[in-house]
């Protein structure tokens, strides 16, 4: 705590900003944003790599919340104040940190594939600059990002390499696995004292929406493999325009159908398992049947022969 004490006398309402800026690239959108990109533009293989490294990563996480129980710092020292920009997005347990670990996994994974020195310096650097705007916030300890760090690192390592020995068939175990972490988080959450109840629904939720979107990538994976074959390439106004418009889709469906979904499973987490299945399926299998039009536009029209 005294390092975060220290930090709470520098902070000002500028790097307040800054930083709260800098902490959003461990969110859970940008992950999604990032899985749809490589779906959609680059190398669908990889896209599914990069979720299986975020699924692996979050259901690890959640694991060791689960078994530690650390609550965050301004629970264990009512006197410590946070960045109240904050509070919104730290809604589980403090140990290890979500952010900074999936921020770790995803953007290794980046430089790993990427094999560019000013790729692996960027990414280093937002690793870096992520994990301690977690502690400049005041929503986790040098322990938590430290931890999670060497966390994600491993996890992108060894799903990697997996992933590329056991392809074709990689994808099929995507589901299991996920299915395995969701009922291991379940059966290893410890209930008693030490628990908080808005942490522990937290992680429910994600447990939940882990299993969800690993269901809905996995049929969408199975139906494009045998049926659809989707193209990725495009003209870079084709790609745009599909990347910003699918995105918009994606977060509109993700965000429309959260109160609808809740109202059916009257607030059961169940609910958000299938919330994230549809937003899988919606991005793996639907958005992709409108690929042939993106790579209509910006084409240059074939000349007549003279």
């Amino acid at each position: 705590m005294d390092i975060l004490y220290a930090l709470e006398e520098l902070r000002t309402p500028v790097w307040n900003v800054v930083f709260s800026a800098i902490t959003y690239l461990g969110d859970q959108t940008v992950c999604i944003a990032a899985v749809l990109l490589l779906l959609w533009c680059f190398d669908k293989q990889k896209g599914y790599c990069l979720f299986l490294i975020a699924a692996t990563g979050t259901a690890i996480n959640q694991l060791l919340k689960a078994i530690f129980l650390i609550p965050r710092p301004w629970v264990k020292d009512p006197d410590f104040t946070i960045v109240e920009s904050a509070r919104a997005a730290a809604t589980g347990y403090s140990f290890p940190s979500g952010h900074t670990q999936n921020v770790t996994a995803e953007f290794s994974a980046i430089a790993l594939w990427a094999k560019r020195r000013w790729v692996s310096w960027l990414c280093a650097a937002i690793i870096l600059l992520t994990g301690f705007s977690r502690m400049y916030l005041g929503v986790h300890t040098p322990l938590d990002v430290g931890v999670s760090l060497a966390v994600g690192l491993l996890t992108s390592v060894i799903c990697i390499r997996l992933f590329d020995r056991l392809r074709p068939g990689t994808i099929r175990w995507i589901i299991l696995a996920a299915m395995a972490l969701m009922v291991g988080y379940l059966l290893l959450a410890p209930k008693g004292p030490a628990n908080v109840a808005e942490f522990d629904l937290h992680g429910l939720e994600s447990a939940y929406s882990l299993a969800g979107a690993a269901v809905g990538l996995c049929i969408a994976w199975r139906v494009d493999e045998r049926y659809l074959h989707y193209d990725t390439r495009a003209p870079l106004p084709g790609q745009l325009c599909k990347v910003a418009l699918g995105l918009a889709v994606i977060l509109a469906i993700k965000s429309g159908l959260k109160g609808p979904i809740n109202q059916l499973f009257q607030g059961d987490p169940l609910g958000d398992g299938v919330r994230y299945c549809l937003v899988a399926l919606f991005g793996g299998l639907v958005w992709p049947l409108t690929f042939p039009l993106w790579k209509k536009l910006g084409r240059k029209p074939a000349t007549p022969d003279k």
